[in-house]
């Protein structure tokens, strides 16, 4: 399993520490330093959606440009996470066969059991 994420983003943390207390193995990718392949991506906004993935509470999101953030769309919003890699809902759970975005109870309940 592979956790994409921020390295200051304390919801990665938990999920992170939560992986480590159920003795379930995850690699951590950092998003901003270790980056992303666009097939990445593109497989992510194929299984769960722009709307899932891009993250419109962000910071970066309202530090944005009212044109940027104008009328979004999946090409859109692909354009603009491939140039802001903190525009992506983390984590990200990527184990080549299920994505899983967001660590809230319903995520932790299917990826911890």
């Amino acid at each position: 399993m592979k956790l994409y994420g921020l390295k200051s983003c304390d919801t990665c943390r938990k999920a992170l520490k939560s992986f480590e207390a159920a003795g379930k193995p995850v690699t951590f990718v950092d998003l901003r330093a270790d980056g992303f392949s666009e097939d990445d991506l593109d497989r992510w906004l194929g299984a769960v959606g722009w709307e899932v993935l891009l993250n419109r509470r962000s910071t970066t999101w309202r530090d944005l440009p009212e044109g940027d953030k104008a009328d979004p769309d999946e090409a859109k919003a692909r354009a603009l996470i491939l140039q802001h890699p903190t525009l992506i809902k983390r984590p990200i759970f990527d184990d080549g066969t299920q994505i899983v975005v967001s660590f809230g109870k319903a995520q932790q309940v299917t990826l911890l059991g």
